[in-house]
């Protein structure tokens, strides 16, 4: 038995890209063009993956705007003026407002995945927005004519859609990205929005079978944007009891950046479901030091202390560049940490004689 490791999603994108993307959005280059620049990148992501050992592939988000937007970013009535997301460094993100509906996605995530396929035989993982977040696009005041229960059954209708093409094209495991849960208790000390999160999100993942499910995993973090954070200061201990609700196969935690990780462990092994595992994060995206295989081992039999073996795995904390225009960690570092998590968790494998 080997300890699995996967990546959770972006890598940050080559400079013919990024150059490419600048030119598309001047108004330079067309759609054709931007998308050729795309296709590239897509294919040297892949092989450079597979050069790394990478047992399990992404295309490393490289034909997203980011990883939260991917379904609308085409979609008419919106406006931009929509939920503000303020990190610790002081700039902020912005997610834009539905003005009108019925809402749609105007891409699925399937697209991307056969995109990536095409290059690879091995196993390619397919990341998707949750619902939860996208949830945010509905505004405070309402919309005339659409009421928010309607936009939900449509939301919570696209979302299903959204994992289900993957899993159909063939996807290895589908991993909603839930990085507004721990967001959610800095907005929302309650718990009652993170209990809102946690409920639509189950609305979806209740429409696939046991099975199915397996394929199915959520990660976690607390955003990891230019080097900083939206929600580090917010408690693991209000998240996990809640995040370990959600009916998937597989949890996806942040934790080398985590100041405290054994006690998240602990928190994690005494909860974690019946027959779901756990992938831990072993190197942390933004932070510029590249962890050695060794490092990377002693956080996996750290782990090992609090989670039986056969219930866990090896992550990234989070994706490298989850916003396009994100440059703050380089490629290289991204593949060289890739690497190491790679090679950490083979020698945890060895020492726990597995």
């Amino acid at each position: 038995m080997e300890i699995p490791t996967e990546p959770i999603g972006s890598i940050p994108r080559p400079p013919a890209l990024l150059a490419a993307l600048a030119a598309h959005s001047e108004g330079r280059i067309g759609d054709d063009e931007l998308a050729a620049r795309q296709a590239e990148a897509v294919a040297d992501t892949i092989a450079r993956l597979e050069r790394t050992g990478s047992p399990v592939l992404v295309d490393g988000e490289q034909s997203k705007p980011s990883f939260a937007t991917y379904p609308i970013a085409a979609l008419e009535g919106l406006s931009p003026d929509g939920a503000v997301i303020p990190f610790a460094d002081g700039h902020t993100r912005q997610l834009p407002r539905l003005t009108s509906g019925p809402f749609r996605y105007a891409v699925h995530a399937e697209t991307y995945l056969r995109q990536a396929r095409d290059h690879t035989r091995s196993p390619v993982k397919q990341a998707v927005i949750a619902p939860s977040a996208l949830s945010l696009l509905y505004p405070a005041e309402g919309i005339e004519d659409y009421p928010r229960k309607a936009f939900l059954d449509d939301l919570v209708a696209e979302a299903e859609a959204d994992i289900r093409g993957c899993l159909d094209a063939g996807a290895h495991v589908v991993q909603l990205d839930f990085t507004e849960g721990r967001l959610s208790l800095k907005l929302d000390p309650s718990g009652g929005l993170l209990e809102e999160f946690v409920t639509l999100n189950n609305q979806v993942l209740e429409r696939f079978s046991p099975a199915e499910r397996a394929r199915i995993g959520v990660h976690t973090c607390p955003g990891g944007d230019q080097d900083s954070t939206h929600s580090l200061d917010v408690d693991y201990a209000g998240l996990l009891p809640s995040l370990l609700r959600l009916q998937v196969g597989n949890f996806y935690v942040q934790l080398a950046g985590e100041p405290d990780p054994d006690r998240v462990l602990s928190l994690i092994g005494d909860r974690l479901p019946a027959e779901a595992r756990v992938f831990v994060g072993v190197t942390d995206p933004i932070n510029p030091e590249i962890e050695t295989p060794e490092q990377v081992r002693d956080r996996v039999l750290a782990a090992a202390r609090h989670i039986p073996a056969d219930r866990l795995g090896t992550c990234d904390d989070c994706g490298f560049s989850p916003f396009a225009d994100d440059t703050s960690t380089s490629r290289e570092t991204a593949f060289a940490k890739i690497t190491a998590r790679v090679r950490g968790t083979a020698l945890a494998t060895q020492a726990l004689g597995l």
